[in-house]
């Protein structure tokens, strides 16, 4: 992912929301949020090249998903698909403190991100770049490709977005839209993250568009009180058009 907000324990009725974007290279295949045939407890999307995800759910309530960090000077040719470590999160049964810590042993193997995990009873995120594992307290929390909300104009403009859809809960239109935003930041406010400031305008709004390169997809996750899950996905074309859109919907094992 590149873009996540989420909710957690932000909403007297659902404890977790999620609204993400996903950007990628245009030519890397990949497949839409579906129940795996080999972890059939996993809902989650699928890259073909490397058989990771960049975000799913499990049956049990659990939650993991991922952003790259984006400075070219920590490109690590070679290295590990970090897609794998999302998978491995949901389908392992350790809290989400034990899951991020035995992460953030192994994370300086791979290319430079932040892993957010849930194990339904607590949140917490893995920095590669800082080497920290701490768990969240309630809130609204905004991530891209810097640490956890840096104020970056895409990330400030969701997170305020995103908390007038909660209010707006269960109507999740809003949400979509904040996700479809291509207003690119002003110049002035642009970040600096080592790429030309051509790229850096185009990669400035939540839903990008660039040359090979942009918002694959969009998910909705919302989880209620009775452990009851919506999983919605909008799949984009290269002009930005709906491609597809899944809904999964499920109950929470009970028990876990």
């Amino acid at each position: 992912m590149c873009l996540i907000v989420v909710g957690w324990q932000a909403h007297p009725d659902y404890p977790l929301v999620v609204a993400a974007n996903r950007d990628e290279f245009l030519a890397r295949p990949a497949v839409p949020a579906h129940w795996w045939t080999d972890a059939p407890d996993l809902l989650a999307g699928r890259d073909l090249e490397a058989g990771g995800t960049w975000m799913g759910v499990g049956r049990n309530g659990r939650f993991a998903a991922l952003t790259n960090y984006r400075d070219p000077t920590l490109h690590r040719p070679g290295a590990p698909s970090r897609g794998t470590l999302v998978r491995d999160c949901l389908t392992g049964s350790d809290d989400a403190t034990a899951c991020l810590r035995a992460v953030a042993e192994v994370s300086a193997q791979y290319a430079a991100f932040n892993l957010l995990v849930s194990d339904g009873r607590q949140l917490g995120i893995h920095e590669s770049t800082t080497g920290s594992v701490r768990l969240l307290e309630p809130g609204i929390y905004g991530l891209s490709n810097h640490v956890l909300d840096t104020p970056w104009p895409k990330v400030k403009r969701a997170r305020e977005r995103f908390a007038v859809a909660l209010g707006r809960l269960p109507d999740a239109d809003a949400f979509l839209e904040l996700l479809r935003d291509d207003e690119p930041a002003p110049d002035h406010h642009l970040p600096e993250t080592g790429v030309s400031e051509e790229w850096e305008r185009w990669l400035s709004p939540a839903f990008i568009r660039a040359p090979g390169y942009g918002t694959r997809c969009s998910t909705l996750i919302l989880q209620d009180q009775g452990g009851n899950v919506t999983f919605r996905e909008w799949t984009w074309n290269d002009r930005g058009e709906c491609a597809s859109e899944v809904v999964h919907r499920f109950v929470v094992a009970a028990g876990d």
